[in-house]
């Protein structure tokens, strides 16, 4: 099995090689950046990242915007460390596609299982992309293609979910009508436990619904249920 590659984007230097040493330690092979040039560079010349954890402060372009450019580019697992541990911040890291986001100071075991459990579940590993199946879903006029994760709405634009919008997405499809809890959603998303004050399950769901809002004909799809979760409402085609 190819050994995992993970880029680490700090420009403390420190702190950079702590971490560099920590994941090493692990087992992984570990790349070095300090900023979004640099982060840019390692990936064009290694295709194999698996995971970039990387600070949000950085010199030139911070790391929200990064990691918007690193969406668009790549869909592979992405981690924020660092020092900003306002929930502003942290929702907005979400909502552009972080999967996870770790403040400073951090205990080295956490991360550690983090970064191994996202890497586990990235679809940027060849072996993972050969159990994905070729299977089109169809509801309300929209298309869930399974192998591409790609989204296709009623007026044919397509865009490919990131993974965690597609495996909340695909286990309401497989269960129409059924609330599906918070800490159930986080744990086919994750393969983690719901912590206190996390809403990255509602970050998701939000980010679901707008790609359902893009198209003024598509109906309500996703149902909250107050106290208990959310449901797919719409209607599978046969």
């Amino acid at each position: 099995m190819q050994t995992p590659v993970i880029l680490i984007v700090e420009d403390e230097d420190v702190t950079r090689l702590n971490l560099v040493s920590l994941f090493e330690a692990e087992g992984y092979k570990v790349l070095e950046a300090i900023d979004g040039d640099d982060m840019h560079d390692k990936l064009t010349s290694h295709d194999d990242v698996s995971l970039v954890i990387m600070d949000i402060n950085l010199p030139g372009k911070n790391g929200l915007i990064l990691a918007r450019e690193l969406r668009q580019k790549r869909n592979i697992g992405l981690i924020f460390l660092t020092g900003r541990d306002n929930d502003v911040d942290r929702i907005l890291g979400l909502e552009i596609g972080a999967d996870d986001y770790i403040t400073k100071p951090f205990n080295p075991r956490e991360l550690t299982i983090r970064a191994r459990n996202l890497i586990s579940r990235t679809g940027s590993s060849a072996e993972e992309s050969k159990l994905e199946t070729n299977g089109v879903i169809t509801f309300n006029g929209w298309e869930l293609d399974e192998n591409s994760r790609c989204l296709t709405s009623p007026a044919g634009v397509a865009k490919r979910l990131p993974k965690g919008e597609y495996r909340a997405l695909r286990l309401m499809l497989d269960s129409p009508g059924r609330i599906f809890s918070r800490e159930q959603l986080i744990k086919h998303m994750t393969g983690r436990e719901l912590r206190a004050n996390d809403r990255t399950v509602d970050v998701t769901i939000r980010r679901i619904r707008k790609h359902f809002e893009s198209d003024n004909s598509t109906p309500e799809l996703i149902s909250t249920i107050h106290g208990e979760g959310y449901r797919f409402i719409g209607k599978l085609d046969n």
